[in-house]
């Protein structure tokens, strides 16, 4: 038996994220993912609610998770309503769930301005709402709306509601921080009040940020005697999110001794942190603690000079057991070190301390190499290049009043042939790209797989106006990796074909092994 037990929200109040919109197919990958990573609990939506919500459960019930049980959410009976012909309760059945979760108001100004009923009448709605749910035969875990704020306002009638469902025969009771408010010692004294009012009943906590708060709430009710703990993958929810279980994990499992996952589903969470994001259509959040790409990237000199020795100089854990990996950027605050724990085995060290100033000097130019390792990765390179660049002219005509056109006409020496070609393209990056991929493709087939994944322009010094010096960096991949390539001038074309050429260099060198025979092909 875990010590806490883990309740995924991601489905739910996880989709209440401004810019996320799940479909019902979305949701069914994510919550076997869950599933698969060892959470007990995958709370998936609320049937009857939207069409999407009610296809999700019915496309579970087809495909049912292995290892979790998916839980439907609702609200109590209305007002008036017997628990029996309650439309809300009665859609929480017909998900055919083996867990539903319940939620009911805790704070007497819901009850009376939001609701527009009476206290007893809450109470009411509480305890048969619970017992019905019990009747039928479904585990009932009852989420305490607005609990500590309910609390704060009038602690008798809050506990009074977590009696109600209590009386009504709930498993769990879930305290939950609905407006993300509460400090994490005021939320421990509560859990502990409560704990000691209920004496018995398994108790949860259900945490939201928009305090910067959530998972520090969450740990300090953990603390204080709940055992069961409610959030969602990367923190998505309504407004600043709920308290994000990829902090959650690792800090209960390896910080406070606390076992909550499989052993050896820890070494899981980045991956797993990185396909909710991926279904969700939100780029990762790189300083993410844990999990982010930037939780282990090291930039200082001092700092790598150090990790070299021990990495636990400059790290609380070592990345790889929640998945993650180690970074060593190399930038203009950096040092020999940093090339020599990126390189070593390609540079001795007086070659590293003359690289690292060749970057310092680029950088000073424009150039920003801590997020295009590819780049970095050329300037180490000692072998032949794949190709060279002879020539390129780029034409752009058009009338003012319509669309314009653009084609580039390209020159390589690649190996012992000259490639001459010429391509056409929707802008002039565009057309850049599509002939130098042409003119390579002749010659490296392979080149076909690579694929440009995301441009990025920055101007550096707006006060130049038009000859300001601009920064493109160009995220290329072949389906299996990913890497960024940079380029810097005053010419934004200029700059475009430097992170254009150095992606497409790096691929043929580092990926496919192009360069060392270039010369024979």
């Amino acid at each position: 038996m875990l010590a806490v037990t883990l309740y995924d929200t991601t489905l739910r109040d996880g989709s209440q994220r401004a810019g996320i919109s799940y479909s019902s197919q979305d949701k069914v990958r994510i919550a076997h993912r869950l599933a698969d990573l060892g959470i007990p609990y995958v709370e998936g939506g609320w049937p009857g609610s939207n069409p999407k919500d009610g296809e999700f459960f019915r496309l579970l019930r087809e495909r049912p998770l292995r290892g979790a049980k998916a839980v439907a959410f609702g609200s109590t009976c209305r007002a008036g309503n017997a628990a029996e012909s309650d439309a809300t309760l009665a859609a929480l059945l017909e998900a055919g769930t083996e867990a539903v979760a319940l939620f009911g108001k805790s704070w007497d100004y819901h009850v009376t301005r939001g609701l527009g009923t009476t206290l007893e009448e809450n109470l009411r709605m509480i305890r048969e709402s619970v017992a019905y749910l019990k009747r039928q035969g479904r585990e009932v875990v009852y989420d305490a709306e607005h609990l500590f704020d309910g609390f704060r306002r009038n602690p008798e009638y809050a506990l009074a509601t977590l009696r109600a469902a209590v009386a009504g025969g709930a498993d769990w009771v879930v305290l939950c921080d609905t407006n993300g408010g509460t400090l994490p010692e005021d939320a421990a004294a509560v859990v502990r009040r409560v704990a000691a009012e209920l004496p018995g009943v398994r108790l949860g906590i259900h945490a939201h940020d928009d305090s910067g708060l959530g998972v520090a709430v969450t740990l300090a009710a953990v603390r204080a005697g709940a055992t069961m703990v409610q959030g969602t993958i990367n923190g998505y929810g309504e407004r600043c999110g709920n308290a994000n279980l990829c902090a959650i994990i690792p800090n209960l499992q390896l910080k406070m001794g606390i076992p909550c996952l499989p052993e050896d589903k820890l070494r899981e969470l980045t991956a797993a942190s990185h396909f909710v994001s991926e279904v969700a259509n939100l780029p990762p959040w790189d300083a993410q603690p844990f999990v982010g790409r930037n939780a282990f990237a090291h930039k200082a000199g001092v700092h790598v000079s150090a990790l070299l020795k021990d990495p636990a100089m400059y790290e609380h854990l070592p990345p790889e057991t929640v998945g993650n990996e180690r970074r060593v950027l190399v930038s203009d605050v950096g040092g020999r070190s940093n090339l020599l724990a990126a390189f070593g085995d390609q540079l001795s060290p007086a070659e590293a301390a003359a690289l690292i100033q060749q970057v310092k000097e680029r950088e000073s130019r424009g150039f920003q190499y801590e997020g295009a390792e590819a780049s970095v990765a050329l300037l180490t390179y000692k072998g032949k290049a794949p190709f060279e660049v002879l020539g390129v002219k780029l034409m752009v005509t058009g009338a003012a009043d319509g669309p314009a056109e653009s084609e580039v006409a390209i020159k390589l020496r690649v190996g012992d042939q000259i490639v001459h070609t010429a391509a056409e393209g929707n802008g002039p990056v565009h057309a850049l790209d599509q002939a130098l991929r042409k003119a390579l493709t002749e010659v490296y087939p392979s080149v076909s797989r690579m694929q440009l994944l995301d441009y990025k322009v920055r101007v550096l010094e707006g006060s130049q106006g038009t000859g300001a010096v601009v920064r493109v960096l160009i995220e290329s991949g072949d389906g299996e990796e990913r890497w960024s390539t940079v380029g810097a001038s005053s010419n934004i074309l200029e700059a475009s074909w430097q992170a254009l050429t150095d992606s497409l260099a790096y691929f043929l060198i580092f990926r496919e092994g192009a360069g060392s025979t270039a010369a024979a092909d």
